[in-house]
């Protein structure tokens, strides 16, 4: 065969035009390119970096704000529980006032109106005494003939009702 004949001759400059092309490759990839590429990778990797550091930062900062905002609103519901029992006292007090000023004014009302019943009850009873005494009069003169003076007729009356 005469391909198998001809190896000995080419082989030689096929082997060096195999390792120029393959130390061009090398040149130009592992010298060149690499460098370039494990630069955007590191350079990449440091970005990454600095924004979790950036983020760890953000996040420290945002529980710090959330924990003051929940102290604040701790302090705020409790002044303003202060503030509505304090407010709730006030009332309280305000309306026991009240009450007891109504309840000393009915009382007076009413101790009044109790002053004038017991007055009109003892004026309709000396009127119904009168009225009995003159009645009780003029029934012992009709009955018996025998007159009876006012007087003697009231106190019968009075001893009448006393008993009665």
């Amino acid at each position: 065969m005469p391909q198998i004949a001809q190896i000995d001759a080419t082989f030689a400059s096929q082997l060096f035009w195999l390792i120029v092309t393959f130390g061009l490759i090398f040149t130009v990839i592992g010298l060149g390119m690499v460098p370039k590429i494990s630069g955007a990778v590191e350079l990449r990797d440091k970005r990454i970096s600095d924004d979790l550091e950036g983020a760890e930062r953000a996040r420290a900062a945002a529980d710090e704000t959330e924990e003051a905002y929940r102290a604040k609103t701790e302090a705020n519901r409790a002044e303003a529980l202060k503030v509505t029992q304090a407010a709730k006292e006030a009332s309280a007090r305000d309306a026991e006032t009240k009450v007891k000023a109504a309840d000393a004014e009915t009382h007076d009302k009413v101790a009044a109106a109790e002053a004038r019943i017991r007055a009109a009850a003892d004026a309709s009873l000396a009127d119904i005494e009168a009225v009995a005494a003159d009645a009780a009069q003029d029934m012992v003169a009709r009955l018996s003939g025998a007159k009876v003076t006012k007087a003697e007729a009231v106190k019968a009356v009075k001893a009448e009702l006393a008993n009665g």
